[in-house]
């Protein structure tokens, strides 16, 4: 990077300027850096070089805001609900998505908003700036479509609102209760009987998008199991090119048995081989895949949305995530049921769950710590629907988390082993606060609108009184 990036004409012409210890770029760390942006949070000014007047000087290392690219912010509700193992029980996924059920049925729209706007708030806390919906709670208790028929998709989207964040709200085409069966009574308000009727949501989630300048939309297939595997051909056919595309696959081993018996082909292969997968496609969990499959998925571009925590808290299994990387494969990550939400976790159960099956330490060739960071920004945020060429740019929203450079092992730590320091053996207490389109939206562990986020979220679980 040269020592300075400007915009012709802006330097010093009404910016807000912040000054940073150290910013991290693809390439590494810069030296302190000034970076100057417009009312709208728009980066103009990228320099080591002091631009003169007034500038915030901000004592902490700025790494990108990172990207939640799964999210289903209605299970935040019963985090930590399901740990009670009876003697002598079987408890797995399936068990485990029976209470996700009762809670799914239980909520209303004020609820599921207040709920969202406190995890929304939670995930600027530890550093996320953009997140991804996975959004599939549609309709009212009985499963009758509300008038809005987007009207939980459009309380998401208020809710990140309220909270800040950016938000890609990703309606859910939810069809089938599994291979080739009618939905059950307790998926009923996921359900979208026909394709046409997927794309109505869609029309009317559009409207919704309106309401706040920082959402966008994405197109899904909740998996095959829940969608006719043809209207899933005709889906994506209908749907708008170059956006992007997210389905669960291949989570769970019995999804795959399922699918051999109902179609002679396991989920990963199906994808594969009836859908054009390429860089626009990101796969949740992807856990269970042959050698073929997980080959093909690297050479497709196709991104995999891993989710650690979600994983090891539902027994889900180990991605080959060392063999993918190897064979080029891309990769975001989500905190899916939001059993842990600090993206720094994630990528530590990312890195060494790998280690614990191999027995080797080198998950990753070189610096793991860029890797991981660089590569979940740049893949996270093709999950959102956004192109980027590094971690700021000119041209682009100022959008970061800060982490103190006085915090205690980070502050006397050389460039070199800074990132690692960071990533390996932080939290999100060393955070200074989240930077959104140029503004701190949380400071010092404190987000502006805490107070009546977290009001409206204790008033929802008093009344859901499932805690």
């Amino acid at each position: 990077m040269r020592n300075e990036q400007t915009e012709p004409g802006h330097k010093g012409e009404g910016l807000n300027y912040f000054r940073f210890t150290s910013l991290f770029q693809r390439e590494g760390w810069l030296p302190p850096t000034y970076v100057g942006v417009d009312e709208q949070g728009i980066i103009h000014y990228l320099s080591q070089e002091n631009p003169g007047g007034d500038v915030e000087t901000v004592d902490g290392f700025a790494l990108p805001g990172f990207q939640n690219a799964h999210s289903h912010a209605f299970q935040y509700a019963m985090a930590g609900l399901a740990e009670n193992h009876p003697a002598g029980t079987d408890d797995d996924f399936w068990t485990w998505r029976e209470e996700m059920y009762k809670c799914a049925l239980s909520i209303d729209p004020d609820q599921a908003e207040a709920i969202a706007a406190m995890l929304y708030a939670e995930m600027l806390r530890v550093g996320y700036t953009h997140v991804a919906e996975f959004h599939y709670v549609h309709h009212g208790k009985d499963g009758s479509p509300y008038s809005n028929l987007a009207e939980m998709g459009e309380r998401m989207v208020a809710a990140a609102k309220t909270a800040g964040i950016k938000i890609t709200l990703v309606p859910v085409f939810y069809q089938k209760g599994n291979f080739g069966q009618d939905p059950q009574p307790r998926q009923r308000r996921f359900i979208s009987k026909k394709v046409d009727d997927y794309f109505k949501l869609i029309e009317s989630s559009k409207r919704a998008l309106k309401r706040y300048e920082s959402a966008s939309l994405g197109y899904s297939i909740h998996s095959l199991r829940a969608v006719d595997l043809n209207d899933i051909k005709i889906t994506f056919k209908t749907m708008p090119k170059n956006v992007p595309f997210h389905i669960h696959v291949s989570e769970q081993k019995k999804e795959i048995n399922d699918c051999l018996v109902f179609c002679g082909k396991r989920p990963m292969q199906w994808l594969l081989e009836n859908l054009p997968v390429d860089e626009y496609f990101h796969l949740v969990h992807s856990t269970h895949l042959d050698d073929h499959e997980l080959k093909t998925l690297a050479t497709s571009k196709a991104n995999v949305v891993l989710c650690p925590s979600t994983e090891g808290n539902l027994g889900d299994g180990i991605f080959r995530m060392k063999e993918f990387v190897k064979q080029g494969g891309r990769w975001s990550i989500g905190t899916d049921s939001h059993i842990g939400l600090n993206p720094l976790e994630e990528f530590r159960m990312i890195d060494y769950r790998q280690r614990l099956i191999t027995n080797q330490r080198n998950t990753f060739e070189g610096d793991a710590a860029s890797y991981m960071v660089n590569e979940s920004v740049a893949s996270g945020r093709k999950a959102m629907g956004i192109a980027s060429s590094n971690n700021f740019e000119i041209g682009k929203p100022l959008d970061a988390v800060v982490y103190n450079a006085k915090s205690h092992l980070l502050a006397d730590t050389s460039s070199k082993n800074l990132l690692s320091t960071l990533v390996f053996t932080s939290d999100s207490s060393r955070t200074l606060g989240t930077l959104v389109n140029g503004k701190w939206v949380v400071k010092q562990q404190h987000h502006q609108h805490g107070k009546s986020i977290k009001e409206n979220f204790s008033k929802a679980i008093r009344e859901l009184k499932n805690r």
